[in-house]
């Protein structure tokens, strides 16, 4: 695989990406791949995938939602994302009940 460089991360970038790396116990090049394969729509797979062509932090909250609290639900909704439809139900779930 080849490697990149990139150049010009402010700060905040670098202090943000220090932090997750931080708090998920990942290395920081675990955290990059991670962001630049969300940010592009990639799966771990390589294949791209609709679900994650969103922009996270566009996500409104409403309430009282902490930095901790606000990526906990992000980390979910993107574990969410990759599910197959009928991993949470069966596909004849409208015929139960």
């Amino acid at each position: 695989m080849p490697d990149l460089v990139i150049r010009h991360i402010d700060s905040m970038m670098a202090e943000r990406i220090k932090t997750l790396a931080k708090d998920r116990h990942w290395s920081i090049n675990d955290v990059v791949l991670h962001a630049l394969r969300h940010g592009l729509g990639l799966s771990s797979a390589g294949q791209i995938s609709s679900e994650t062509l969103f922009d996270p932090n566009s996500l409104v909250l409403g309430g009282q939602w902490d930095l901790a609290e606000k990526a906990v639900f992000q980390e979910a909704l993107q574990a969410l994302s990759l599910t197959r439809p009928t991993q949470l139900a069966p596909a004849n779930a409208s015929t139960l009940g």
